[in-house]
Order: C-alpha cells, then structure tokens, then sequence
C-alpha cells in the first residue's frame, strides 16, 4: 500500500521491483532490479529511461512496480 501512495518526481531515481499483484501493468522481467530515471508522467503511471548497456530504454509502468532508489549514484 505504501508503495501506490508514494509521489515520483520527474528526474527522481527509482528501482523497478516487480509486484504479482498487478502483472497486466508490469514491466517486462528483464527490467527486474534495474535503476532507471523517471522523465515523464503519463496519466496513472510513470516513464522511465533505463540504462541496458550502451543503449537507453523507454519502459511506461505503474508505481506497484516501482520503489524509490537509496544507493550509490549509477555510472
């Protein structure tokens, strides 16, 4: 519950962590445990640019599948 209360900012770092309890919203699993940069808000859910190598992904998800980040900055 805590999680769908939470407020995302754009420019806010965010760790995807994938929840059973809404699987039609979720990311695809490779995404699972990854850090990505919110640059956008779209109705109910969030966009996100994640790193995967060389190249940036768009990954569009609802906040059950997200948890703010607490680490060290990402190279």
């Amino acid at each position: 519950m805590s999680r769908l209360m939470y407020r995302y900012e754009v420019g806010q770092l965010v760790h995807i962590d994938i929840s059973p309890s809404r699987i039609e919203t979720a990311p695809h699993r490779r995404y699972q445990g990854k850090v990505g940069v919110i640059i956008e808000k779209r109705g109910r859910a969030y966009v996100l640019e994640v790193k995967m190598g060389r190249k940036k992904k768009i990954v569009v998800t609802t906040p059950e599948h997200l948890k703010p980040y607490r680490g060290p900055l990402p190279s």
